[in-house]
Formats: C-alpha cells, structure tokens, sequence
C-alpha cells in the first residue's frame, strides 16, 4: 500500500444534523442542546459550545452526539471551515447542527481516529479550503460530495493503529501540562481581575485613551502565496494574553508591509468568531511576530501612552468581557464588532504608577505559567512533526 486514497472508499456514509430553533445559551442537565460550528476544534471536541433547545417537539434524537463520532464542520470562516475531531466523551442530549457532519468510517479499513488525524494535516487542510465555497473569507461551506472527494494517505489498518497511539501517547503527557496550566490560569485571572478593579467615574471611552485602532488585510483569492509570501497572524493564534499556532503565509506587496506590520507591543483583538465568547480577546505581539501582518479578523491597536501590558489585561478583564457580550452582532453564523464598538469600550484612566504596579505584579505571577505554555506549544509543534512524517512518508505529499 502507500500513495492516497478518497475518503470516500473509507465511509460508510456522511450525515448532516439540523438546527432548530435555540437559545444562545449551553443546555444544562437534563436539557437538549445543538452542537455550535466552535464545538469543532482541530482534533478536540467541546461540548460546552451548544444552544438550549427549549422546545421538546424540536428534538431529534437521530442527530445525538454518540461517543466516538467522527464529526466535521461544513460551515465556518475560510480557515476554520472542514475542521475535524473526534468526540471522546460527549454528555448526553447534544445534537449534530446542520452546519457538522458525522462521517460514518468503515472500521473494517480504517480507524477514525486515524481519519480525523489525515483531516487536520497541511496538505488536507490547504484542499479542503481550496474546495470550499462562499462568496467571502467571512463564511465558506463544504458540501458532502467535495468531502467524499478529499485524499488522504492510503495506509494499512494495523500501522494506521500505530500512528494514533504515537499521537495518543503525546496528547497524555500534553494533557497533563494543560491540566496544570489551566488551574495556574485561573488563579492568574483571578489576581488580575483584583489588580484592574476601577470605579466607573475612572472609565473613559478607548478612543479617549490615546490609541490608533487599524483593521488587518482583508483574504481573498489574490491572497495566495505567490511570487512574495508573507506571514500573518490569524484570529486562531490570538489568545487571550498570549500569541501561538503555525504562522499562515499570504501574498503581500510592499504597500502592505508600510499598512499592516506588526510591532513588539502592538495589542490584537478579536473582532470576528463563531463563538461569541471569544469576540474582543487580547492579545499582545512580541519580538517572534514583529514584521508579520495581520487579517482582517483582527484589530491592531497602539497605545500613545498606555502600557500595552496593562490595556491587554484591561480588554480581557471581566469588565470588558461583559460589555462584549451585550453588543456582539452575528451574520452567517459569524459574530463581529466593529471599530465604533471598540472605540466605545470603557477603559481607565490610570496613572503611570498604578500602571507599573499592575503589570510588575502580573508578570511576576504569570512567569511560571509562560513556561508551562512554552512547553505545551513545544510538545504540540513535535507532535505535529512527527504525525505529518509518519503520513507523508506513506504518501510522498506534503504541503510544501
């Protein structure tokens, strides 16, 4: 064996879910939700991402999430939409929407999970995107047929079983560094909360605040890397207080260069997501993204005479956060702001001293929880390495 195969020769058959009429709030025990596109991430699946189905004539059974499922996204933006993952564990009373498809595998050739690991590799994650349809970067679909048609690494099922306990034994150790990470995260989150508690006789509007707010580089077919890739910066690798992930290329001309760098200490915010959560996250640039552009997904922000540590912290405070959530719009199944929603957002007037104060005692306490993300993002960047050899050893095909 070795070269591809389609998917199709792998499948039983593809199922879409439907989308009732939902709340946008999670189900809780005992409630029926249906899966939001964000309940698909590359190779995680997260259940808290649903919509309360209210009304029990609305519930079809038929679409429940079972454990195992092989699931795919068919609508999102242009770098999210084909997502796949397995869900490991789903609760019960979660219902496939009809924006994610079940891909029933053949388990007499191939393992799922195997299937979901080919899906997220480069090389099939630059065709699907090239498949996808859509009249802009905001929202592309993927129908069931240009699925079928994908090709993945043709490999026998017993090495198929060995490469995903390669990748399993990876996701423990990861596992367990996350776990820590997290309960680090909240007891930072904590802290900062108390550090940037301000009256509101102390907030002003951000455009009061001394700062230039500048959209990114709009996506488009010209945008192929061609005669001068580019890297650029994409809403998946802002985090909330920090920057990660593979850096996309894009083609750029000196005038974007003059347009969109970036600079240490440039801030990006959210501005376009599915999830409406993660609408308005901050995150701040550093030395490895200097040069680098932007998308337009993102807002840049400079700060005249703010610390941009401390308006980081402050635009991913629970104040900020609860402002965001009363004002975010969705269109397609994309939530957005805009400019004159981020220039109205309170901000506070703080001196340079309680500033200083602010940032020399988080970064005291967020130090360990750099490193631990450090290493998370090590072991990811290995692991990926070493299940993409393993594939395109079999296959010859990279995304080179």
């Amino acid at each position: 064996m070795g070269g591809e195969v389609a998917l199709d020769s792998l499948l039983t058959r593809i199922e879409a879910g439907k989308s009732p009429s939902a709340e946008d709030t999670p189900a809780g025990e005992g409630e029926w939700g249906v899966l939001k596109v964000s309940a698909v991430q590359p190779g995680r699946f997260t259940a808290r991402e649903n919509k309360v189905i209210r009304d029990p004539a609305l519930v079809h059974p038929r679409y429940e999430v079972k454990r195992g499922d092989l699931l795919m996204t068919r609508a999102n933006t242009e770098e999210l939409v084909g997502l796949a993952c397995i869900a490991e564990e789903p609760p019960p009373r979660l219902l496939l929407s009809d924006k994610t498809l079940r891909l029933h595998v053949n388990t007499a050739v191939a393992e799922p999970k195997f299937v979901q690991l080919a899906l997220v590799q480069p090389v099939t994650r630059q065709r699907i995107q090239v498949l996808a349809t859509g009249t802009s970067a905001g929202m592309k679909n993927i129908g069931q047929d240009q699925v079928r048609q994908l090709c993945i690494p043709n490999v026998p099922l017993d090495e198929q079983r060995r490469i995903v306990a390669a990748h399993a034994a990876f996701e423990r150790r990861i596992g367990a560094l996350e776990s820590m990470a997290a309960k680090k995260a909240l007891l930072l989150d904590a802290l900062v909360e108390r550090l940037v508690s301000f009256s509101k006789e102390d907030l002003v509007h951000l455009e009061d605040a001394g700062v230039a707010i500048d959209a990114g580089v709009t996506l488009g077919a010209h945008r192929v890397p061609h005669l001068r890739p580019t890297g650029y910066l994409r809403v998946a690798n802002v985090r909330k207080g920090w920057i990660e992930g593979d850096i996309a290329q894009m083609e750029a001309i000196e005038r974007d260069h003059r347009r969109y760098s970036l600079t240490p200490g440039d801030l990006l915010v959210v501005e376009g997501h599915a999830d409406p959560e993660q609408i308005g996250r901050c995150a701040m640039v550093g030395p490895e993204q200097s040069g680098l552009l932007y998308q337009n997904h993102l807002f840049r922000l400079r700060f005249d005479d703010v610390l941009p540590e401390f308006a980081m912290l402050w635009l991913n405070s629970q104040a900020v956060r609860t402002y965001w959530k009363s004002r975010t719009a969705t269109s397609s199944g994309l939530y957005t702001i805009n400019s004159s929603l981020l220039e109205a957002v309170p901000f506070p007037r703080a001196s340079r001293d309680t500033q200083d104060r602010v940032v020399g005692v988080w970064e005291a306490e967020s130090r360990t929880l750099s490193l631990m993300r450090q290493r998370i993002a090590k072991l990811r960047l290995i692991q990926r390495a070493v299940i993409e050899d393993l594939l395109v050893r079999r296959t010859g095909v990279s995304a080179n």
